[in-house]
């Protein structure tokens, strides 16, 4: 019997010109790669070194109630934005995961398809039309006119509710089959496996996909100007009455910048970097609970 060396056959040498190729392509995608970087990096810089100057205690620890001109600060729009976003989340979270559940776990036919369709068309809806869903309902409610920031947060879980049901149905997909028909050889019913070992499995990526929804809806500027509106005065009250927001107290304060423009436009600079730090803040967030990965 003949003897097969385990040596691996010697490669042939790579020629110059592919040598030479790859270098190239490697130079051409850094570059491309710093090409999209820059928009990015100038973004960044133009809102730290302008959003800087108003930096200060004064502006998280007062709102704009009786302020003209220099001064006050965005701590009613950085409540309100918190108490929105919260609430879209409570809403979103739980319709969103039992959607996503039922697609991986039951979804079967022709009403899985539809659902299907539903989440695709809605993922690309424009926010101002949901807005205007949100004020339609909040005007047969209450009246035409009506403003509050339950109405926002019902608004912002029209656009948080598709980004759940992708990211939770990709989670749920990723739970071994061998946990589900372990449960199910012991006897438990599909509905306690589900509850007891995929849901729990899943959580981490449960929780990422929520967190990046909250990412998505955090900016939302046209539907909170339809149906939250603004004030300048604090409101803790989600049914009652108009609620400042991070996006609109940055619209409003670029507005009024011609009454003493650097002041309005200081404040308008600070709120941006704000909601940009709350943005980078779920982003990291998401990212350490996805990095625990479902097992």
């Amino acid at each position: 019997m003949s003897h097969i060396s385990a040596r691996p056959a010697s490669l042939p040498p790579i020629s110059l010109p592919r040598r030479v190729t790859a270098h190239v392509a490697h130079l051409l995608i850094l570059g491309l790669f710093l090409i999209a970087l820059a928009p990015l990096a100038s973004l960044v810089v133009t809102v730290v070194s302008r959003g800087w100057s108003r930096l200060d205690p004064t502006f998280f620890t007062s709102s704009m109630r009786g302020v003209v001109g220099a001064g006050g600060g965005a701590l009613h729009a950085i409540v309100g934005t918190l108490l929105i976003t919260l609430a879209a989340v409570v809403i979103s979270a739980p319709i969103g995961i039992a959607a996503a559940v039922y697609l991986v776990e039951y979804g079967r036919g022709a009403l899985a398809r539809a659902l299907t369709f539903l989440v695709d068309v809605m993922t690309g809806i424009p926010s101002i039309v949901a807005g205007l869903f949100a004020y339609a309902v909040l005007s047969a409610l209450l009246g035409p006119g009506a403003r509050s920031g339950l109405a926002g947060a019902l608004a912002l879980s029209v656009l948080m509710v598709p980004v759940v049901v992708r990211s939770s149905e990709e989670m749920l997909r990723l739970v071994p089959s061998d946990l589900r028909e372990a449960a199910l050889a012991l006897g438990s019913p599909v509905y306690r496996t589900i509850l007891r070992v995929v849901l729990p499995t899943a959580a981490p990526g449960l929780v990422s996909g929520v967190m990046l929804g909250m990412c998505r809806i955090v900016g939302e500027t046209a539907p909170l100007l339809l149906v939250a509106g603004f004030t300048d005065s604090m409101n803790y009250d989600l049914a009652d009455g108009r609620m400042a927001t991070l996006p609109v107290f940055i619209y409003s304060q670029w507005q009024n910048a011609g009454r003493d423009h650097v002041a309005y436009e200081n404040r308008a600079w600070t709120a941006a970097l704000v909601l940009i730090a709350m943005v980078f803040a779920m982003n990291l967030a998401a990212r350490l609970w996805s990095s625990r990965k479902v097992r």
